[in-house]
């Protein structure tokens, strides 16, 4: 069975619609609401669906994901955006359906919508140098995932624009067995340009963070004569 875990702030507008959505799927059997300290009525229209609601004890993307690992009831976990209506229709089957029958570990969604700017100009050029291995993925920055509670449950979860492509490179590092999957189109709105920088530091710290973590462990991270670390990209095929 599956638990959709949806992080939440201030979206009234669109939570129940999604709850009910995760719910008539015949493999959910919990949705949890994470409310991020929301002020409008997020809570109230989430319960209504039939959702779990928790409020988390503090605002940041990446401590809500945790607070719902921690009290998901199944081994299947999903993730999904609150603020997405409707999903394409096969979302929730094609993010677990090779997760259940034991393919993969951990599965990403990629989807058609206008491009991301913070993907093109930074995730990717930073993978590509960092973590050529991921380079692969489209959509690194992707939020709709679905993996086993047990590799969640070891992972450390980042903050904000980062949780998403840490979980990525936290994923890989455990040698989980990754896929991503087209789930069709997204109706999202782009971030305005005043959040951009914002975006990019967030994630750019997140990889960054990642690469000193496991820097003893993959080809990009070599150690030099000083005792300081310099990043060289080194294209190996060694995982």
């Amino acid at each position: 069975m599956i638990t959709v875990i949806i992080p939440a702030l201030n979206e009234e507008r669109t939570i129940g619609k999604v709850v009910r959505y995760c719910l008539n799927h015949s493999r959910v059997t919990q949705v949890v609401v994470v409310d991020d300290q929301s002020i409008d009525k997020t809570r109230d229209r989430a319960r209504d669906a039939g959702a779990d609601v928790i409020i988390s004890r503090k605002r940041g993307k990446g401590i809500s994901m945790k607070e719902g690992v921690q009290v998901a009831s199944n081994d299947i976990l999903v993730f999904l955006d609150g603020d997405i209506h409707p999903y394409p229709a096969n979302t929730i089957s094609l993010l677990t359906d090779q997760l259940i029958s034991g393919q993969y570990d951990f599965v990403k969604a990629r989807f058609s919508r206008n491009a991301g700017r913070v993907t093109e100009l930074l995730a990717k050029p930073l993978l590509n140098i960092l973590y050529p291995e991921l380079s692969r993925f489209s959509q690194p920055l992707s939020g709709m995932i679905a993996g086993r509670k047990a590799l969640f449950e070891r992972i450390e979860f980042l903050h904000d624009y980062g949780a998403d492509i840490g979980i990525l490179i936290d994923m890989f590092q455990m040698n989980a067995r990754i896929k991503e999957v087209f789930i069709g189109h997204i109706e999202n709105k782009s971030k305005p340009w005043h959040e951009l920088p914002k975006m990019s530091t967030e994630v750019a710290a997140a990889i960054i963070r990642k690469t000193i973590m496991h820097g003893n462990q993959f080809s990009g991270f070599e150690e030099i004569t000083n005792g300081k670390y310099s990043i060289i990209p080194k294209y190996s095929n060694e995982k």
